[in-house]
């Protein structure tokens, strides 16, 4: 595997790299409206987050907190956003490329290989088991380290 930082993103998807259509092959489905798959994502993550808190919001009577702890805890997602995307790139053989655009609030992973569904699966999960799931699971056995909590449900 060899990562190219290729820069800023212009919004043009037809400069983004891409490898040959195999015959046979199944396609990603997408959604065909982004609007209405936004609108669903938005609602599925905030029963999520509201899911998570629950024994944040029950264990904070028991363990005090600092405001320092729950500003790590905010700021922390905001510093592994490349962290995030090295772990998407990692889960490809070949080459993958990197690129940002941070007007439009962008950085991702193109890589143009063909890729297993459970391999693109683990690739699309990665970054949130290492950064959201465990830091949780961390909180859950020490308590005291409220700010992984926060994090982990961020």
């Amino acid at each position: 595997m060899t990562i190219h930082y290729k820069g800023k993103y212009n919004l043009d998807p037809d400069t983004l790299p891409h490898g040959e259509h195999k015959p046979n092959a199944v396609a990603f489905k997408e959604a065909q409206d982004t609007e209405k798959l936004a609108i669903a994502a938005n609602a599925v993550a905030f029963v999520i987050i509201v899911l998570l808190a629950i024994p944040i919001v029950l264990k904070i009577k028991q363990y005090p907190f600092s405001p320092l702890q729950l500003m790590l805890g905010g700021i922390m997602p905001m510093l592994i956003m490349f962290p995030h995307e090295l772990l998407h790139a990692i889960c490809f053989k070949k080459d993958v490329y990197i690129y940002t655009n941070f007007k439009q609030g962008m950085l991702f992973v193109v890589g143009p290989e063909d890729m297993s569904k459970a391999r693109f699966i683990f690739m699309s999960l990665l970054p949130n088991i290492i950064f959201g799931f465990i830091p949780y699971i961390i909180w859950l056995i020490f308590p005291q380290l409220l700010f992984m909590g926060v994090f982990g449900t961020l």
